[in-house]
């Protein structure tokens, strides 16, 4: 079990971005993380993978822990290489100017020579479209397809924790649908997934328990179906609204309600 205890980060010394974070990502299952930009996401899957000083960002206080061992003295390289855990940044990082199959072989250098072709062959049987595009360099290729290569690259890792950063980001609705249903078939084969994702109802649908993030904070947490029926999840990220219509004008003025603070 991947779990965060009572985590405080900091960027350049003074500004508070985490503030007592805790959370558990069980084994085998898709955990999903809901809040608005600013909220933290980012900055707690940086610190999970190790990756904060690159940002000028620094642990002040709590734990990352994997199984019971802390991570937060490892860099990212050791947490892929030794505890195979692989964070798929929201900018789909694909080298531009290398090709497909170049792309794939690059991801895979934490892994034996003699296991990359094998590699390569479950990632084409995942996304089959990459077997048209091997010779393609990734910077031609189209938004959906760049995920689906970023994909298939943190595959090559054979990661047991996928961390995934807005995999819907940017893409037609019928591309995010069929990349949802790729993510919930990895972790019927296994993989343990934690999902930020600001596409609720995509996200919810797929996972099974989910936190809310607000201000740096975990304000809730529950089952994927006790979220999706929560009235505030409903209204702030699923986009149902009780009660009376409101004019426009007062819709202008409308101020977030937190009634879980």
């Amino acid at each position: 079990m991947l779990s965060v205890e009572n985590l405080r980060v900091v960027y350049q010394e003074v500004i508070s971005v985490l503030q007592g974070v805790s959370l558990k990502v069980p084994d085998g299952e898709i955990t999903v993380l809901l809040g608005a930009n600013g909220a933290g996401k980012t900055t707690l899957l940086r610190t999970i993978f190790g990756l904060l000083p690159v940002y000028d960002g620094k642990i002040i206080e709590g734990n990352v822990f994997l199984d019971g061992v802390s991570l937060n003295r490892f860099h990212s390289s050791v947490i892929v290489k030794k505890y195979r855990i692989t964070y798929i940044l929201e900018e789909r990082p694909v080298f531009w100017y290398l090709t497909v199959d170049q792309n794939l072989k690059a991801a895979a250098f934490s892994r034996p020579n003699r296991e990359i072709s094998g590699e390569i062959a479950r990632v084409l049987k995942i996304f089959p479209k990459l077997g048209s595009l091997m010779n393609t360099k990734a910077g031609f290729l189209s938004g959906g397809e760049q995920q689906m290569l970023t994909i298939g690259m943190a595959l090559m890792t054979k990661p047991k924790i996928l961390l995934l950063d807005e995999p819907s980001l940017g893409l037609a609705p019928l591309i995010g649908r069929e990349l949802f249903g790729i993510i919930r078939n990895l972790n019927r084969d296994g993989l343990t997934i934690f999902l930020v994702e600001q596409n609720a109802h995509a996200a919810l649908s797929v996972a099974a328990r989910g936190y809310v993030i607000e201000g740096g904070r975990i304000v809730l947490d529950g089952t994927a179906q006790e979220l999706i029926h929560n009235k505030d999840v409903r209204e702030f990220y699923l986009g149902v609204a009780g009660g009376d219509q409101q004019r426009f004008r007062d819709a202008k003025r409308y101020k977030r309600r937190k009634r879980w603070l």
